[in-house]
């Protein structure tokens, strides 16, 4: 028997196969039915088909039970999201996440979200601190409309600027020299991207590198995170200090997302 894990957004189960197995569909199906049996506020069921993958976050996804839409609200730390999981990245795993880098930012703060899928990060951000603005960019064009309408559902269009492109170029074109924070949530171009991180940034200030990190048996997934922007950011010329790392989550066996804090005390 299959150990599927599930991963609720708002009303939608996201049935999720053990690492590199591929399902048998009848018997997700199975599970998925007895699942929204049980759990009578879920009201859809789909299998994760495929990871997250490419520049616009997303994955496959097989129906399996309920209702078949992939529209829901997804609420956290007060904020509501809405979202299709079929064509946006979200997950709750990063609910903590969101909260934590939250409380790092200082009253009057400029914030750049590189990679700002739906909004969650930034809207988070300016219901939970004092920061000026958040100019929030993302690539895929589905996540952006529902950032701008959860920009509105928020209440937060006073302080969170959506940007609709590619990082690099909304940063080297619109956004030189005008944060003090930098977000970069994905994982899978965060080093190409340090450049443009580093540009962003004023003469100085915080960056936050997602990377997804191989650690074997008595290896420190935090300390190979933090050699890796070590190496890229002196790389680039930059000089930095550690303000600390954590392991987000597990994404396969030793396979981790790690976050470091990055101050960046002098640009190139």
């Amino acid at each position: 028997m299959t150990k599927f894990k599930v991963e609720i957004i708002g009303d939608i189960a996201i049935v999720k196969p053990p690492y590199g197995v591929t399902p048998d569909i009848d018997e997700a199906a199975r599970f998925a039915q007895a699942f929204l049996a049980e759990h009578k506020y879920v009201r859809s069921a789909w299998l994760a088909a495929s990871p997250v993958e490419g520049p616009h976050k997303v994955r496959r996804l097989v129906y399996l039970a309920g209702e078949r839409r992939t529209e829901t609200i997804y609420r956290e730390h007060g904020c509501s999201f809405k979202v299709d999981v079929s064509k946006d990245f979200i997950t709750p795993r990063l609910s903590y996440e969101h909260i934590r880098v939250a409380g790092l930012v200082r009253p009057g703060e400029v914030i750049i979200n590189m990679f700002a899928g739906v909004g969650t990060f930034s809207i988070v951000i300016a219901k939970h601190s004092e920061a000026k603005v958040v100019h929030s960019i993302d690539i895929n064009p589905d996540a952006y409309a529902h950032m701008v309408e959860n920009i509105r559902l928020n209440r937060v269009e006073d302080r969170v600027i959506p940007y609709l492109g590619d990082a690099a170029q909304v940063v080297s074109e619109r956004l030189m020299g005008t944060a003090d924070r930098v977000l970069m949530p994905l994982p899978d171009i965060a080093l190409p991207y340090l450049r443009y991180a580093l540009l962003g940034l004023r003469d100085k200030g915080v960056i936050h590198v997602y990377l997804h990190v191989h650690a074997s048996k008595g290896e420190n997934p935090e300390e190979k995170a933090t050699k890796l922007v070590d190496d890229n950011l002196r790389g680039l010329g930059a000089e930095w200090r550690s303000l600390g790392s954590r392991v987000v989550r597990m994404v396969g066996p030793r396979f981790y997302q790690v976050v470091v804090d990055a101050e960046v005390v002098r640009k190139p």
